[in-house]
This record gives structure tokens, sequence and C-alpha cells, in this order.
């Protein structure tokens, strides 16, 4: 994934009008939610995977937050260890598990990976409660835009073989249907579907929202 500072991405990204975009996470802090301990953590996400340890979605949401937890660890000789254990463990999840998530993401509490197989979760952040199944594509929409990458909001529910591509925000509350290619922006509370995809329904809660 292309930084802040590369110089091709910067260039790129100011001529297709995305020059505005905030530059990339660097990956040089820890990103996990606050107001929780790592292992706190680590105890919720398991949970939320129903106790159960084999899920490939819980190897790669648990090695995220170590990717992140690790960034706390002075000097940077011992965490040198620590950060070649994550690299090993990032190949063995995608090899055996087939879900990419690079810790750079900012990730949420709860969140779900149903299946795996064929994910690939390059995105600026995913929410909190979000629910995400196999075949799922977070990520650019062209190699000339490669700061232009999705935010998924809280509570959002992602069906089978979605693409969510470019610099769009799905809205908190809101459900994506199978194999959508999302290309836009989704307000909260809707339901898109189709390619691209479009909004079909929206619930009367989104007119509760300030």
């Amino acid at each position: 994934m292309a930084q802040a500072s590369d110089p091709i991405a910067s260039s790129s990204a100011d001529i297709s009008g995305f020059g505005n975009l905030p530059p990339l996470n660097r990956g040089d802090r820890n990103l996990n939610p606050p107001g929780i301990r790592f292992l706190a953590l680590l105890r919720e996400d398991l949970q939320t995977f129903d106790g159960n340890l084999f899920e490939p979605g819980f190897w790669a949401i648990a090695l995220h937050r170590f990717g992140n937890w690790r960034m706390d660890i002075r000097p940077k000789l011992i965490r040198a260890t620590f950060s070649l254990v994550h690299r090993m463990l990032t190949w063995w999840v995608e090899l055996i598990g087939g879900v990419h998530l690079p810790y750079i993401v900012r990730l949420g509490r709860r969140v779900r990976i149903w299946h795996h197989g064929g994910i690939v979760l390059h995105a600026r952040s995913i929410g909190d409660d979000v629910h995400i199944r196999h075949c799922t594509t977070f990520g650019i929409a062209s190699r000339d835009q490669l700061r232009a990458i999705p935010t998924i909001e809280d509570r959002v529910d992602i069906g089978c073989g979605v693409c969510v591509l470019g610099n769009v925000t799905i809205g908190h509350d809101s459900f994506i249907g199978a194999n959508a290619v999302v290309v836009s922006d989704i307000p909260p509370f809707s339901t898109a579907v189709g390619v691209p995809a479009r909004v079909i329904k929206q619930s009367r809660a989104s007119g509760q929202q300030a």
C-alpha cells in the first residue's frame, strides 16, 4: 500500500482531484480502540466470534490488534522481534484464512468477519459492530488514486462478494447486498444493491438523525 510520502501517489492524487485527502496511516503508532486494554480487547473479539478460536476471521482481527499493540513497545530494537512475529503470522493468516487486513486500517470494536477467503480490507477505517462476509474487497478504484480508499462507519452489514472502491463512505447502520459494487457514498440507514450500487431503501431512523 502506498504511503503518504509516496511522490507518485501524491502527484497522481492531486491530478485526479484527491489532493485534499488526508495521508494514509503510516503505521507508526497504536490505533487500537481507546478505553480498553489489549487483552480485554482480544477477549471481546473472541466473544464476537462466539468463543471460537478456530475462526480465521478471529485470527485476522487478533493479529491486527497485535500489530497495533506492538507499536507501544520501546525501544525499537525490542519491538523488532514482535514485528518479525507479526509479519510471519500475517503471511500465515493470509495463506490459510484468505483474509488480508493491514494493521494500518483503523479498526473498531466487535467487528466480525463471517466465513473466510478472498477478503481484502484496505480502508481508512472500519467502525464498531461491522459484519463482513467472504470475497469482500475494500480498496482503490484505480491505480492513479492510491490514497482514495473507503471509510466504513458503525454497524454496517456487508454481504458476500461486495466491492467498496475509492474515496467513498458507507454510512452507519447500512446494509450492502451481495455482489454490490460501491463507488459512491451510501447515506446512513440505507440498503444498497447492484452494480454500481444504488440505494433502494432508507429506514425511518435516517430522518431522526441530527
